[in-house]
């Protein structure tokens, strides 16, 4: 019969005692070797998990607050070309959440934004270019409506001369 015991101890050296069948002699044997159990990557996961995710794209998380989740998408218009063209605007269409199948109100009137092109045009042709590139913002004020409902009012001074207007965000926590 053999009995082997084994823990996990500083690295001086541990050591397994057995007890073989044919004598009652304990012998030692001495382990010195360390053991290393880390890793960046889960063992069920792709080696380029990792990578994936710092590519995936920047949109709503359960982690932000109401108050970031509005500076993100701020900082995103801000910076609107970068790190590729109309960046900031594919950000806002991920925090839109609207049913691209159904007219939306999301810039106050009905309109069809299903196709990210639209959506992208109302940015260019619009009071909403002013957001595109701005040069400075305000908060005005901010209120929790609902439990999971938040508006917050800013004035955005453009990058073109004399080019200000005040937006109203309104973010709703919805269940997924």
């Amino acid at each position: 019969m053999m009995a082997i015991c084994s823990s996990l101890s500083s690295p001086q050296s541990p050591c397994l005692f057995s007890k073989r069948s044919y004598g009652d002699r304990l012998h030692s044997f001495s382990v010195s070797s360390r053991f290393k159990a880390s890793t960046d990557v889960p063992d069920f996961l792709s080696a380029d998990w990792l990578e994936s995710r710092r590519k995936r794209p920047f949109g709503p998380r359960l982690n932000f607050s109401a108050e970031e989740a509005v500076q993100y998408q701020l900082d995103a218009l801000k910076y609107n070309d970068q790190p590729r063209q109309d960046y900031g605007v594919e950000v806002m269409y991920r925090f839109a959440g609207f049913d691209p199948f159904e007219r939306s109100t999301y810039f106050g009137p009905f309109f069809d934004l299903g196709q990210f092109e639209r959506f992208r045009r109302i940015f260019h042709h619009s009071t909403y270019r002013v957001l595109l590139g701005h040069k400075e913002r305000k908060i005005l004020s901010s209120l929790w409506v609902k439990e999971n409902r938040f508006k917050q009012r800013v004035w955005i001074r453009g990058s073109r001369p004399e080019e200000e207007e005040i937006f109203q965000f309104t973010m709703v926590q919805v269940l997924v």
